[in-house]
C-alpha cells in the first residue's frame, strides 16, 4: 500500500512531499505563473528553505493540498489552511512537489534523465494559441518515452480568449490527444494568473495523481541534485559541520546514523591512471522542508547532513552522484555502450531539423538520472553505439540516458539510450 503519514495539527507544512509532479509544456505558456498559484512561490528558482540557514535548489515547489469539510467538490479543495469561500478550517490531504526545470531543453532532458523519480506530469497548453504547438508535441513525446502514464492537461491562460475560442482550443487538444497515450488525460481549463479553476485541479490531481506504492524494503538510492558546503566563513574549526546532500529517494529509507556510500565519489591518480574512487560517510541529520526528521522516504526532496568534508561537497561538486547504503550501489561506467532511440526531429530548435544519425568521434551530452556527462563515440553498430565518457557516472544496467547533440552553439535534445552491459 502507498505510505501514509500521520499529520499532526498545525505541522503540515514540515511533512515530506509524498509525489514527484513534472510541469511540461511549450515555452511561455505558464509553467511558472502556475507553480506560483499552486505553491504561493514566484521564483525562477524554487528553493526549500531549511534551518540552520541550509538553502537547497532542487528545482521543486512544494504545494500542500487541503479540503473544506463544509464546502461542496470542486469548491473544497485549497492550498490555504482556511477555506477561503467559508472560512473554515480545512484538512490537511497531502502534500505534492512540482518538479520545474528552468529552460527548455534542460527541461527535456531533465525529463528524460529523471524518470524514475517523475510519479505524473501536468501538461500545459495555451488557450490563445493553435495547438499542438511544436514543443508541446515533443513533450507528449518525451512524456511517452519515459513512461509516465498519470498526466493532467491543463488548459491555460483562458483569461486571454473568449468563450468560442476556447472551445475550439479546448477541441483542438482533444483531437490531437486522441492520437496519443493520452486521450483519457482530463483537460481542466485554468487562468494561472488570475487562480482560476485552481479549486478544479487540484481536486483533478487527487483524483489522476496518485501516490504510487513503494517499496521502502529496498536499499535505500538517493540521486543528488545538489551539495554544499553550510559554514560561515571564518568559522572556528572546533565548530566546523559537514557537508549536506540535497535530493530525491528513488526507492528505500534514509535514518540517523546510517552509513552512506556515494559513487562516482572522488578523483585520484593510481599507477599514472585517472580513476574515481567512492566516498564513505555517516548521516548525522535529515531534513525535509523546514523540519529536522529522523528517517526519510522516497518523494520530495530531502537533504543528508554528513560527516564528510565541507570542502568536498563545496560548489554541488558532487551534484549528478548516487547515495546508498555501502557496497550496494550500481557500477561506475567509464564508457557506455547505449542502444539508442533518435527521435523525428530536434528538440528546442527553431528549424524544423530532422535528426541525423549518430557518427563515429561525435562529442554528445549524455543525461542520466541527475548526473550529465559529455561522450566522444568510439564504436557505431545497429542501433547501439559506444561512447567515452569524460566524467564517469554511476548508473545500473538498463537505464535511460537522454542524448544530446551539439547543433548550432547550444547542445539539443535528440533521443535517448538504454545502458546495455
Amino acid at each position: 500500500m502507498p505510505r501514509k503519514k500521520t499529520v499532526k495539527k498545525g505541522d503540515a507544512d514540515h511533512v515530506q512531499p509524498l509525489i514527484n509532479v513534472g510541469l511540461v509544456g511549450h515555452v511561455d505558456h505558464g509553467k511558472t505563473t502556475l507553480t506560483a498559484a499552486l505553491s504561493g512561490k514566484w521564483t525562477d528558482t524554487h528553493s526549500e528553505e531549511l534551518k540552520r540557514g541550509i538553502t537547497i535548489r532542487l528545482g521543486y515547489a512544494n504545494a500542500s493540498i487541503y479540503k473544506c469539510p463544509k464546502c461542496p467538490e470542486p469548491d473544497a479543495f485549497t492550498t490555504e489552511k482556511k477555506c477561503p469561500k467559508c472560512s473554515s478550517e480545512t484538512q490537511f490531504i497531502r502534500k505534492v512537489s512540482f518538479v520545474d526545470a528552468p529552460g527548455h531543453e534542460s527541461l527535456m532532458a531533465t525529463m528524460l534523465a529523471g524518470a524514475t523519480i517523475m510519479d505524473g506530469a501536468l501538461l500545459l497548453i495555451a488557450a490563445n494559441e493553435e495547438c499542438p504547438q511544436p514543443q508541446t508535441r515533443e513533450h507528449v513525446q518525451a512524456l511517452e518515452i519515459i513512461g509516465i502514464k498519470n498526466v493532467i492537461v491543463i488548459q491555460n491562460k483562458i483569461d486571454l480568449v473568449d468563450e468560442e475560442k476556447a472551445k475550439n482550443n479546448f477541441n483542438q487538444i482533444k483531437e490531437y490527444l486522441s492520437k496519443t497515450p493520452f486521450k483519457d488525460a482530463p483537460i481542466i481549463p485554468v487562468s494561472a494568473q488570475y487562480k482560476l479553476n485552481i479549486d478544479v485541479l487540484l481536486q483533478a490531481i487527487e483524483e489522476y495523481l496518485p501516490t504510487p506504492e513503494r517499496d521502502e524494503s529496498k536499499t535505500p538510492i538517493m540521486f543528488i541534485a545538489r551539495s554544499f558546503d553550510v559554514n560561515k566563513p571564518g568559522s572556528e574549526i572546533p565548530g566546523l559541520v559537514g557537508g549536506v546532500l540535497g535530493g530525491s529517494l528513488r526507492q528505500g529509507i534514509f535514518k540517523d546514523d546510517d552509513e552512506i556510500e556515494i559513487r562516482p565519489g572522488y578523483e585520484t591518480i593510481e599507477k599514472n591512471q585517472k580513476i574515481w574512487k567512492p566516498l564513505m560517510s555517516k548521516i548525522v541529520g535529515l531534513m525535509t522542508g523546514t523540519e529536522k526528521v529522523e528517517e526519510v522516504h522516497p518523494g520530495g526532496s530531502v537533504a543528508l547532513l554528513t560527516q564528510l568534508d565541507p570542502s568536498i561537497v563545496k560548489s554541488d561538486s558532487l551534484s549528478g552522484h548516487i547515495v546508498g547504503k555501502p557496497g550496494t550501489l550500481f557500477p561506475v561506467w567509464y564508457t557506455l555502450k547505449l542502444e539508442n532511440h533518435l527521435l523525428e526531429r530536434v528538440v528546442g530548435s527553431k528549424e524544423d531539423l530532422q535528426v541525423e544519425a549518430i557518427k563515429k568521434e561525435e562529442i554528445l551530452m549524455l543525461n542520466v538520472n541527475s548526473a550529465a556527462t559529455v561522450g566522444v563515440v568510439t564504436e557505431l553498430g545497429k542501433n547501439v553505439f559506444t561512447c567515452r565518457l569524460k566524467r564517469p557516472i554511476c548508473a545500473e544496467v538498463g537505464a535511460k540516458v537522454s542524448i544530446s547533440r551539439m547543433i548550432g552553439s547550444r547542445f539539443r535534445l535528440i533521443g535517448f539510450g538504454m545502458i546495455k552491459q
